[in-house]
């Protein structure tokens, strides 16, 4: 891959029933799945017999197909988070339940166009792609040639080929930005403090930063280096945590494990050229900007 721009054409993946090409997730009776790709004529083998290719070929999602020995397997096709849990990885990925916030928080909506610097291996890029959708587009930064190949691979395996709103560009952010007028900007990177002033002149008025970081000296490096540029507007940050359940007749309780820290989200908002943020009226507690030197 060089440090051009990837694109191709636009493929959604099929819906409807399974087809030749298709993935296939089979879950056993005790809940372990299985992903196989569909080819017409080939079998997917287990110490309890087989199942035919063809057999789900054509059929509908949620049927029971049942190996040669007589056992049951649910066919579905694996759903997002399936898909980017089990992908390949170069970078860690951005867990759905992160992804799910970005999209939802950042207001990533149809027809947007997104920026997003840290490509990994493209867990986040296959969400945002399937927010925008076909009006709205998504142009990707990453300094790593071996994570864009990894990230790359994973997406045109999502969708079936190489979208054509999505292109990706190996170089540093700062470096290779041209662009002007986006909607929203997205960094998942070691140090975005060093990108504030290109998101700002990348990002419409009213246009949205959100980061995704991984330790608490990065958060506080991100909020004071976004309200030390005055270009954007009073930064929030969060983290989520997910907590399942277990469900049993009247035996209903939290999960003994669950989905802890992942990383921290901060976002603001781009100001409109010669407009200041209004600056918070709080008294930061003692100690937050370190501790006074008192001269004798």
């Amino acid at each position: 891959m060089s440090s051009n721009e990837i694109t191709g054409e636009p493929s959604l993946g099929a819906v409807g029933a399974f087809s030749v090409g298709d993935r296939a997730q089979l879950t056993d009776p005790k809940g372990k799945l299985h992903t196989i790709t569909l080819k017409s004529g080939s079998q997917w083998h287990t110490h309890k017999g087989w199942i035919e290719h063809d057999e789900l070929i054509g059929q509908p999602e949620g049927i029971l197909v049942k190996t040669t020995q007589g056992v049951p397997y649910l066919a579905l096709k694996p759903l997002y988070a399936d898909y980017v849990l089990s992908m390949p990885r170069g970078a860690t990925i951005v867990y759905p339940k992160d992804s799910a916030q970005i999209i939802g928080l950042a207001d990533i909506y149809p027809g947007a166009r997104v920026i997003e610097a840290g490509v990994g291996s493209g867990a986040l890029t296959i969400a945002l792609l399937r927010a925008v959708g076909d009006r709205g587009s998504v142009r990707s930064f990453e300094k790593r040639e071996e994570f864009g190949q990894i990230a790359s691979t994973n997406i045109v395996n999502f969708f079936g080929a190489t979208p054509a709103n999505w292109s990706l560009t190996i170089g540093a952010l700062q470096e290779s930005l041209d662009e002007t007028g986006a909607d929203r900007m997205v960094l998942d990177m070691l140090a975005p403090w060093e990108c504030i002033d290109t998101a700002a002149q990348a990002l419409r008025p009213g246009g949205v930063i959100i980061c995704y970081l991984a330790t608490t000296t990065q958060l506080s490096r991100t909020a004071e280096a976004l309200r030390a540029s005055q270009l954007f507007t009073e930064p929030i940050a969060w983290e989520s945590m997910v907590r399942g359940w277990h469900l049993e007749g009247l035996a209903v309780r939290p999960e003994h494990r669950m989905i802890g820290h992942t990383g921290f989200l901060i976002q603001s908002r781009r100001m409109a050229p010669g407009h200041l943020a209004p600056v918070p009226r709080r008294r930061p507690a003692k100690g937050s900007y370190g501790t006074p030197v008192v001269e004798d």
